[in-house]
């Protein structure tokens, strides 16, 4: 498969893992946002300074004990991933292969480990083996989060062919609400307080 050589352009229309994201937040941000063309109001300057620390502090850490504590024999760095069979795209911070012959995602996060794997966190490592099994062909069945606050604690998250499955589900529920499907709103109301479509929004 050629994808992984070819540009991101070609792919401008696929679903990426922040899409995925904000659409099991509430599947309304992605209607107002993909459909009516309604842009979320974002601090973008804190983004791209939250960028930059992670950065600064990726090119501190000890790769080659990351490397040998989860038996990593090659690694790619910041590859370029893309799923054609389901409409998919996104970019990891390292594809390790590792000694029993699996590969693994590894993501770097500007953040402090505190005893639990956000969700979030967990879809965007089951997207990545998705889309790693598909241009490797090569088995995914965990990955990694560096948590860069604190020491650079690494945790190790599995990602099961039941993970895999259900994420396809979500990424075709994502699709139907494209064509202009209007999907219910969440249930759970404290995250209505403060968002930016809440004026708009239909109960």
């Amino acid at each position: 498969m050629q994808s992984s050589q070819n540009s991101f352009n070609e792919y401008a229309g696929y679903v990426t893992p922040s899409d995925i994201i904000e659409f099991l937040y509430c599947k309304r941000f992605i209607y107002y946002m993909k459909c009516l063309g309604i842009k979320q109001n974002e601090d973008r300057r804190y983004k791209v300074q939250l960028g930059r620390n992670l950065h600064s502090i990726k090119e501190g850490t000890n790769k080659n004990y990351l490397r040998k504590k989860i038996g990593s024999i090659r690694k790619l760095i910041e590859v370029p991933l893309v799923s054609e069979k389901y409409n998919i795209k996104g970019k990891v911070d390292e594809v390790n292969f590792l000694e029993d012959g699996s590969a693994a995602p590894l993501d770097y996060k500007f953040a402090a480990y505190k005893d639990i794997t956000f969700k979030t966190y967990k879809t965007q490592m089951i997207l990545y083996s998705i889309m790693i099994e598909e241009m490797f062909d090569t088995l995914v069945n965990k990955g990694y989060l560096v948590y860069c606050r604190g020491g650079n604690e690494l945790i190790e998250v599995s990602i099961t062919p039941e993970m895999k499955t259900d994420a396809i589900k979500t990424l075709d529920d994502y699709k139907k609400v494209l064509t202009g499907y209007y999907p219910t709103a969440t249930r759970d109301k404290a995250k209505c307080i403060d968002c930016c479509y809440k004026n708009i929004c239909v109960s």
